[in-house]
């Protein structure tokens, strides 16, 4: 069987999530008092392969509860159970956001004299363990409905436990670090297109900033340097039983250098990894090397973005 255990804090999408896979055929269940999760697991176990089932484990849990979670998917692991932990995350002053535009309570909040900000910020606290012990860690603050769901889709229910799956990510650094990040690696020293009014207006993925990044030697150094390490380390993060690595690759404005450098590395290194997944989060452009990118899902966060430095 396999078993998907979705949790993180309230308000980030766990319930889309948890959508997306019933969609795919899991049998979802919200909110499962963690300690019901062994005998589900048993009565499910019977249908073998064709069983897929997808819960949500939260905060809304008794303490008690969630402090043997540790202990309980020991035992799953013990018992060979197939599953993965996804955790969903959103900055805090967006989660703040999006409870004032909904006003909606806080689930820490219903039985408490916690503010919402108190609330917040005792959630994570609580999911501390559950957090470190995640297979995969979405960060939702940039993300729509529909990129939710296909991160979901893409990265969650067609995973391989037998394969590690690869995300090269660019970002501007003004809009701060994803979340989501295994390993980050800084091009801000590089050479920037941003200054040239002629190339201001295209991004990584064009043929003249191309042309301009790939005319300083540099460039190409800091990109072997890189690929290199990744190479080396890959593998080992694999054999620690690693299922998913985010490489976020970070520029000033995530436009230009990190853009052009996600999509060398990725061309690199495809022919050793097999499927390797590229997201330009400030170009809203997310695709598996080799597919056809489709158009921003969501253009909320990269509305006049090309006026900003990069």
């Amino acid at each position: 069987m396999q078993l998907v255990i979705i949790s993180g804090r309230s308000g980030s999408g766990k319930s889309i999530a948890l959508q997306a896979l019933e969609d795919l055929g899991y049998y979802a269940i919200d909110n499962l008092p963690a300690m019901l999760l062994g005998s589900l697991v048993d009565q499910l176990r019977d249908q073998g392969d064709r069983a897929h089932l997808a819960v949500s484990i939260d905060a809304r849990n008794l303490p008690s509860a969630l402090e043997r979670m540790p202990t309980l998917l020991d035992e799953l692991r013990q018992r060979k159970i197939d599953f993965q932990v996804i955790y969903l995350t959103t900055d805090a002053r967006i989660l703040l956001e999006r409870y004032s535009a909904t006003r909606r309570r806080h689930p820490l909040t219903r039985d408490s004299e916690m503010t919402l900000e108190e609330a917040i910020n005792k959630e994570e606290e609580t999911l501390h363990d559950i957090r470190d012990m995640a297979d995969l860690l979405i960060d939702t603050s940039r993300l729509s409905v529909h990129d939710l769901r296909r991160r979901i889709t893409d990265q969650v229910a067609h995973q391989r436990p037998d394969k590690l799956t690869l995300t090269l990510e660019s970002f501007g650094y003004k809009r701060g670090v994803p979340l989501d990040a295994d390993l980050v690696f800084d091009v801000r020293c590089l050479p920037n297109p941003y200054w040239d009014p002629t190339l201001r207006q295209f991004t990584g993925r064009d043929a003249n900033i191309a042309a301009f990044l790939s005319s300083y030697p540099v460039v190409d150094a800091m990109s072997n340097d890189i690929q290199t390490w990744l190479e080396r380390w890959l593998p080992a993060y694999q054999n620690s039983q690693r299922s998913y690595m985010t490489i976020a690759i970070g520029c000033t404005g995530g436009q230009h250098r990190s853009v052009y450098m996600v999509e060398q590395l990725a061309k690199r290194l495809a022919p050793g990894m097999g499927e390797v997944q590229l997201r330009h989060r400030e170009l809203g452009l997310q695709f598996t090397l080799n597919e056809r990118p489709a158009a921003p899902l969501d253009n909320t966060h990269h509305t006049g973005e090309r006026q900003e430095t990069s």
